[in-house]
């Protein structure tokens, strides 16, 4: 697998944030929202310790002289030597000595805050809405990049990757992305703009309590970074191992049917625990580390809520403070440290979406196949001759195919046979252009296949491989899949060419029958009789069968070899074949051993020759047991047809 980049928090998240730059105009009005909205519900404690001052005022103010000015009442209080008292009284706003609580300025007060309330919550609601809004459009780009990004893969990528861990990228991790921004991304804003508004009303009400509540800060930002640093690698360790596990669960579903016949149950299922246990371990780990610092933060938070309590009450006593600042402080106080202790409770979430952010990154920073050349002249009419250069192609280190030169001419049908890891299904991939060149060059019709887009070359192109695919839809739309736009006419018409038609016309919906995305409604032959159906309709230039009716019974093989002999008229046709049976009449036949074409010639020629071709026929059709050995022993076979 390719070499996984270290975890980058920082770099990661500047990252998905620059995601979201498209949409700045609606990130700006959200924000502008948010701010109103905080500012609005900021104002709150401020207009509410004016209340608790009227209350406050009134309390004391019954007792007191009426008739008497607040200054009266103070100086007779310090001739009595009652200063605290006094000073107390002079601190308390709204205070009028012989009157009681004023309800009419205190219901004025209510409705104040009620109406600051409403307002405010309409904003952050309307704020919130925008945000989930921009979250999903943002993972909508990121999964529409994924899903470009894997089309424009080399499959030498896909050779590498597990399908099972390229699936939890495109999904899972995208699910985990869109997840994370819905529910952090307008809460950290709102808490951002938060801290800002409080710290503001702090300093206007007691720049000496603000000090106080302040000093548990960098407290808290420590204890998290320090918890936080060490839960980053395990969500890292999370997500990788929750790819090992999609990836496993993958191939158990896929191969049910094997596994079940080679009798491998346990071994699978305790592969399967094993991966399990260890996704359970780091999961277990990040949740528990990540989980703690919440409850630091409320500890540290509490300190500093003690502190203000106390230092304030002395205040209010002092009469430098009236007593609805120190309850306006208060709430402000455990306000302040509740957005810190929010965006600590999302530290998991944050790291996880981050981590999750940075396995997609890295399926978007894989190095793409070749791009097409750009203003290339348009592809003419194509006749079909094919011609192998000097190629050269590995997989790895090793070449697999080495200084290769061929040449099919318009028309003909090149069949290419040989043992196992020859080469012969490498050949027809390099036609299509699947894999690039070590060295040397292919041509069509005279051009370089590189000088060409992949769509033109792959228009001219029909395959029907070994391994027969369909899709999710009815039978009509996947062999219509081969020519878009083909009309239903057409479509019966490759159908009865491919034989479809003898056993559609036994189904209840006949050409609507739906197939699911395993072609279940359907059997195993008949689905590739399909196939074949779909290369008839898409009427190529060019035509490659990899053992293409490996799925049918003897008889149909005999109708659709006829069928594809109809299709291979005037249209040159590679064709790997695994019986020999099914290529005597080709008009040139490729022997491949270990990458190197050993023969090449008609099948009556090469029998006649005696060589490679000989020997895989004769293990074939008279390959007796005790001729086998023989051959075996004398060091002929070179080994098993494939």
């Amino acid at each position: 697998m390719p070499a996984e980049k270290p975890s980058h928090f920082g770099a990661s998240a500047r990252r998905l944030v620059g995601r979201l730059a498209p949409y700045r105009m609606y990130i700006a009005i959200s924000v502008a929202l948010t701010i109103g909205g905080v500012v609005l519900s900021t104002l709150g404690p401020k207009i509410l310790g004016r209340a608790t001052d009227y209350v406050f005022a009134g309390l004391i103010g019954r007792n007191l002289p009426a008739g008497a000015t607040v200054e009266e009442v103070v100086a007779g209080l310090r001739a009595q030597g009652k200063d605290t008292f006094a000073d107390l009284v002079a601190g308390t706003p709204y205070l009028v000595p012989g009157q009681g609580i004023d309800f009419d300025a205190l219901a004025r007060v209510i409705m104040q805050v009620l109406a600051l309330y409403l307002v405010a919550a309409l904003l952050m609601w309307i704020s919130v809405r925008l945000v989930n809004r921009i979250s999903m459009w943002t993972v909508r780009d990121l999964r529409s990049d994924a899903e470009d990004q894997v089309h424009r893969l080399p499959l030498s990528y896909f050779d590498k990757q597990p399908r099972g861990e390229v699936l939890s990228r495109v999904t899972n991790d995208l699910d985990n992305v869109q997840q994370v921004l819905q529910q952090t991304f307008g809460q950290l804003l709102s808490a951002a703009v938060t801290v800002v508004a409080i710290l503001a009303m702090m300093l206007w009400i007691s720049p000496v309590l603000t000090i106080i509540a302040v000093l548990t800060i960098p407290v808290s930002v420590l204890v998290t970074v320090l918890i936080a640093s060490r839960s980053q690698k395990l969500f890292k360790a999370q997500w990788a191992h929750t790819g090992t596990l999609n990836g496993q669960v993958e191939e158990a579903f896929t191969g049910h049917e094997l596994v079940r016949v080679f009798g491998r149950r346990e071994q699978v299922t305790a592969r399967m625990r094993e991966v399990n246990e260890e996704l359970f371990d780091v999961t277990w780990r990040a949740q528990f580390i990540s989980g703690v610092i919440m409850p630091a933060m409320f500890f540290i938070g509490n300190l500093g809520y003690v502190l203000v309590a106390v230092v304030g009450g002395l205040r209010v006593a002092t009469g430098t403070l009236s007593l609805g600042s120190v309850q306006a402080f208060i709430q402000y106080s455990r306000q302040f440290t509740q957005p810190v202790t929010q965006v600590a409770s999302m530290a998991n979430q944050l790291q996880s979406g981050v981590a999750s952010a940075e396995r997609v990154f890295e399926l978007l920073d894989e190095e793409p196949q070749v791009p097409d050349p750009v203003d290339t002249p348009p592809v003419s009419a194509s006749r079909g001759r094919v011609e192998f250069e000097d190629v050269t192609f590995s997989y790895g280190p090793e070449p697999l195919i080495e200084d290769l030169s061929l040449v099919a001419e318009p028309g003909q049908t090149v069949a290419i046979v040989g043992p196992t890891g020859a080469g012969k299904t490498t050949l027809v991939n390099l036609i299509m252009r699947f894999y690039e060149l070590d060295a040397g060059r292919i041509t069509l019709d005279g051009r370089d296949i590189t000088s060409m887009t992949r769509h033109d070359l792959r228009e001219r192109i029909g395959m029907v491989l070994q391994d027969a695919w369909t899709f999710e839809g009815s039978i009509r739309d996947n062999i219509a899949y081969g020519r878009p736009g083909a009309t239903d006419a057409e479509v019966h018409a490759a159908a009865q060419a491919a034989y479809v038609d003898r056993f559609v016309q036994h189904l209840p919906g006949g050409y609507d029958t739906v197939l699911d995305d395993e072609g279940s409604t359907v059997s195993v032959g008949e689905k590739q009789l399909i196939t074949i159906a779909r290369a008839f309709i898409s009427q190529p230039s060019l035509l490659i069968l990899d053992e293409a009716t490996s799925s049918v019974d003897t008889r149909t093989e005999l109708l659709v070899q006829e069928a594809m002999a109809r299709l291979r008229t005037d249209r040159t046709s590679f064709v790997i074949a695994h019986r020999l049976s099914t290529i005597r009449d080709a008009d040139l036949i490729l022997v491949m051993e270990q990458g190197r074409i050993v023969e090449q010639g008609t099948h009556t020629g090469l029998l006649a020759a005696g060589g490679a071709y000989a020997r895989l026929h004769a293990a074939q059709f008279r390959g007796a047991a005790v001729q086998v050995d023989a051959e075996k022993q004398a060091g002929e076979v070179p080994g098993a047809p494939g």
